[in-house]
């Protein structure tokens, strides 16, 4: 944790919740003036895509767990390396996975390899991680201790997979291979992707509202307007004002003293409203070490009730 750099980490394996948070975030750096650089964590893996799958070949012959949800598949030591360089000195080394075709054309590189390792630009406000392992902890590594502000996306398992078979039987993998693929990433799933969650500051979980009881026997996955959003506010519940929070959600709930349950499709407004509170208490901290003036915070950024500070 860094006053001065902070670090705002969205963990978790769900890509559509990931990819709705750091849009809302987006949003919030746009609105408050803030400089974020941008992490994925996929460029922290170790092996590109035609070398992770010989390695799974040889795993599975040899007994032993690969996948990109563990220890094996990833350079966790270089994540944290990144993370405690960046609380220091607001910059640290990066790469990125190149998964798709114009990406790895605009580098002139093959898709499913990485880029080079880079120096990220120190002229930020803030380092925003999107990945699988922003709260991990594994031997002496405990990647959870850097993040300031730690957010969880949280899957529901079954729609989750669903997402991942859908996935990979578009990248040319048969049925056979995706099947052998979940049950290869499930020890690792169990054991270093689930109980990051425990570690959060705050959860989003996206839960479908129609049958995902067969993920490896469906006709489309399911969307936001098909699901409802469960918000666990775990580290943050006497932060809000809740009564306050259901008046400015539309259509939102509480379910218990620290859950609140919204529609898929006030997503990215809930976590709008809930985020800008804590962002702007990040970057005010962060710029009155470094004696930057002040950007007003919006008008209205009070109605939730928002008081203290974060707790890890």
């Amino acid at each position: 944790m860094s006053a001065e750099f902070p670090i705002v980490a969205i963990t978790g394996a769900s890509d559509h919740s990931t990819t709705t948070i750091t849009q809302a975030l987006q949003h919030i750096f746009y609105r408050e003036r803030i400089k974020a650089v941008y992490v994925s964590g996929s460029g922290f893996h170790r092996y590109d895509r035609k070398t992770m799958r010989a390695e799974l070949l040889k795993a599975r012959q040899e007994g032993r767990n690969l996948s990109h949800f563990g220890p094996e598949g990833n350079h966790f030591d270089k994540l944290e390396s990144l993370f405690f360089q960046y609380a220091v000195t607001g910059t640290g080394q990066f790469r990125y996975y190149l998964h798709s075709d114009q990406f790895a054309k605009e580098i002139g590189l093959e898709p499913g390899t990485f880029s080079p390792w880079q120096q990220m630009d120190a002229d930020n406000d803030l380092l925003l991680y999107r990945g699988l392992h922003g709260a991990v902890i594994h031997e002496d590594i405990d990647i959870s201790s850097y993040p300031d502000l730690l957010i969880g996306a949280v899957p529901s398992i079954n729609l989750e997979m669903m997402r991942r078979i859908d996935r990979d039987l578009k990248q040319g993998l048969s049925p056979e291979e995706v099947r052998q693929v979940v049950l290869d990433r499930m020890s690792d799933y169990v054991n270093y992707i689930t109980p990051q969650f425990g570690r959060t500051h705050i959860n989003f979980q996206i839960m479908p509202m129609v049958d995902t009881s067969n993920p490896f026997q469906f006709d489309e996955v399911p969307s936001l307007d098909e699901s409802y959003i469960v918000i666990h506010f775990q580290k943050l519940a006497k932060r809000f004002a809740m009564p306050k929070l259901l008046k400015v959600i539309p259509n939102a709930f509480m379910t218990r003293r620290d859950q609140m349950v919204v529609p898929g499709a006030q997503m990215k407004t809930a976590i709008e409203i809930i985020l800008i509170p804590l962002i702007q208490e990040l970057i005010s901290e962060s710029r009155r070490i470094k004696g930057v003036t002040q950007v007003a915070p919006e008008r209205g950024a009070g109605i939730l009730g928002f008081k203290g500070q974060l707790v890890h």
